[in-house]
C-alpha cells in the first residue's frame, strides 16, 4: 500500500469517529490498535503497541503536566484570583477603559497560575462582565478583552499545552516555556493599545464613571500580600528553569509547593478545597495521559507507513518560499481551531509540521512559539472555537453568538499581528533563551 493510501485512510477514520461524537483519547486507541494489527504484524503489533504505550507514559517529562494542573486547581477552588482582580481594581483607578484593561491584566496574572485559558475566561468573565454591563460597556469592550485575554494562558508559563507540544514534538519543555514568556507578553501590549485607542475614539463603548480614590498605603499593602507572592511562585516555576536550578519536572514540583503555601499562609487552604483540587487535577491528568499515550502511539504508526516522510517530501516538492509554507500550517491550525479543541490538533498535525519545520532549516522552538499562538488564535476563532462557547456560558442572558463573535474579531487581528512580529523578528523567541544556563 502507497504512503498515501494508508495516510488517507488512518485520517479519514479518525476524523469519522471523533465526528460522531467518540472522544479524543478513544478515537486514538481504535486507530491505534487497527494500525497496529495491520501495519505491525498481527498479534505482535498489538504487543508492541502495549510496549510503546507504557513507555510513552514512563518518563518525567510527563510529570509538569499534572503538577500544573494542580496548580491551577488549587488557585481555582481557593479563590486566589479574586483577590488579585481586586488588588488590580485599586491600580486602575480611573483609566479609560479600566475594566477593560483590568481584564487584560487579569488574564497576565491568571496565566501565571492556572496555565488554563478556559479556567482564566470562565473566571473573568463571572466576575468582570457582569460590572462592565452595570456601567454601560458596549459588548465589543466587555467580551472581547476577556476572550483575547483569556487566552494568553496558552502563552505565559505555566502553560499545560506548551508542556503538551514538547512531549509531543519531542522538544524541550524547559526552552518552550521561556520562549513563550516574550511573544506572551507582546499579545498583552497589543490588547492593551488596542483597548486605549478603542475607547479614545469611540468612548460610548466604555463609558467613564467614578472611582472611590484609594490611597497609596493601601494599594502597596494590598499588592504586598496579593500580587508579590504572586512573583514568587513565578519564580518558583520559570525563575528556577531560566537559572539553570531546576528541569521542568521540578519546577512544576516547586511551584506548585509554592501554591499550597502561599493558599496555606493566607488562610484559604482547607481540606475542602485540598480534596477538590486533588481530585479535578487527577482527572484532568488521566484523560491528558491517556490521550497522550494514544497520540505518541499514533504517531509511530504514521512514520511506520511510511506517511510522514511522504507528507515531508510531498510539501518539500512544492515549488514556494519557505516561510509560505510556514503560514500555511499555522493557518490550517487557526482554521482547525474554528471546529476542534486544541488537543486534537496538536495530536493530529504536529507529527506532520515539526519534521517538515525541520527539513525546511528552521528552529523547532521558534515554530512551536507561532504553534501555540495559532492554537490560542484558533480557540477564540468563530464559529465554534471553545473560548466563544464558555464566555457564552459566562455572559449576560440575551447574549447572542453573533455578538460574542463580533467581540472577538479585533482581538483576533491582534493575534494575527503577534504572528507576523514573531515570524519576521524571531529574536524575541531567540533572545531569553540565550541567557538560560
Amino acid at each position: 500500500m502507497l504512503w498515501w493510501e494508508s495516510f488517507l485512510i488512518i485520517m479519514s477514520c479518525l476524523f469519522v469517529l471523533m465526528f460522531i461524537g467518540m472522544p479524543v483519547a478513544f478515537s486514538f486507541l481504535v486507530i491505534n490498535i487497527i494500525g497496529a494489527f495491520l501495519f505491525f504484524g498481527g498479534m505482535s503489533g498489538l504487543l508492541q503497541l502495549v510496549i510503546q504505550i507504557s513507555e510513552s507514559l514512563s518518563t518525567f517529562t510527563l510529570v509538569p503536566v499534572a503538577l500544573f494542573l494542580v496548580m491551577g486547581e488549587i488557585m481555582f477552588h481557593s479563590g486566589i484570583g479574586y483577590n488579585l482582580l481586586d488588588t488590580l481594581d485599586k491600580w486602575f483607578g480611573s483609566l479609560k477603559g479600566r475594566l477593560a484593561l483590568m481584564a487584560v491584566g487579569g488574564g497576565v496574572l491568571f496565566s501565571t497560575l492556572t496555565g488554563n485559558s478556559m479556567g482564566s475566561v470562565a473566571l473573568l468573565g463571572s466576575s468582570l462582565v457582569p460590572e462592565m454591563e452595570k456601567r454601560g460597556y458596549g459588548k465589543p469592550m466587555s467580551l472581547g478583552p476577556i476572550l483575547g485575554s483569556g487566552g494568553l494562558a496558552i502563552m505565559i508559563p505555566p502553560s499545560g499545552l506548551a508542556v503538551l507540544l514538547g512531549v509531543v514534538a519531542e522538544l524541550s519543555i524547559g526552552q518552550i516555556l521561556i520562549a513563550i514568556i516574550l511573544p506572551g507578553i507582546i499579545m498583552a501590549v497589543l490588547y492593551t493599545l488596542y483597548i486605549i485607542g478603542r475607547c479614545t475614539f469611540d468612548p460610548k463603548v466604555a463609558p467613564a464613571f467614578e472611582v472611590e480614590s484609594v490611597p497609596l498605603s493601601e494599594k502597596l499593602k494590598a499588592t504586598a500580600i496579593h500580587i508579590l507572592p504572586v512573583g514568587f511562585i513565578i519564580f518558583m516555576v520559570v525563575g528556577v528553569i531560566f537559572a539553570g536550578l531546576a528541569t521542568p519536572s521540578e519546577s512544576a514540583a516547586s511551584g506548585a509547593f509554592a501554591t499550597f503555601l502561599l493558599a496555606t499562609v493566607q488562610g484559604r487552604m482547607s481540606w475542602t478545597v485540598f480534596r477538590k483540587a486533588m481530585i479535578g487535577s487527577l482527572e484532568i491528568s488521566v484523560m491528558l495521559l491517556f490521550i497522550i499515550s494514544g497520540a505518541l502511539a499514533f504517531t509511530q504508526i504514521l512514520a511506520f507507513t511510511g506517511a510522514t516522510e511522504g507528507l515531508v517530501n510531498l510539501v518539500l516538492s512544492f515549488d514556494v518560499s519557505p516561510m509560505a509554507v510556514v503560514g500555511l500550517m499555522l493557518v490550517t491550525v487557526i482554521v482547525l481551531g474554528m471546529l476542534m479543541s486544541p488537543v486534537p490538533i496538536m495530536l493530529v498535525t504536529l507529527p506532520v509540521f515539526i519534521p517538515v519545520v525541520e527539513k525546511l532549516g528552521f528552529n523547532s522552538i521558534w515554530f512551536a512559539v507561532l504553534y501555540l499562538i495559532a492554537i490560542e488564535t484558533g480557540s477564540t476563532s468563530p464559529p465554534f472555537g471553545a473560548g466563544l462557547f464558555v464566555m457564552k456560558g459566562v455572559a449576560p442572558k440575551g447574549t447572542t453568538m453573533n455578538e460574542i463573535y463580533r467581540a472577538a474579531v479585533p482581538f483576533l487581528i491582534c493575534d494575527l499581528m503577534a504572528i507576523v512580529i514573531i515570524m519576521f523578528v524571531p529574536a524575541i523567541v531567540f533572545w531569553p533563551l540565550s541567557f538560560m544556563n
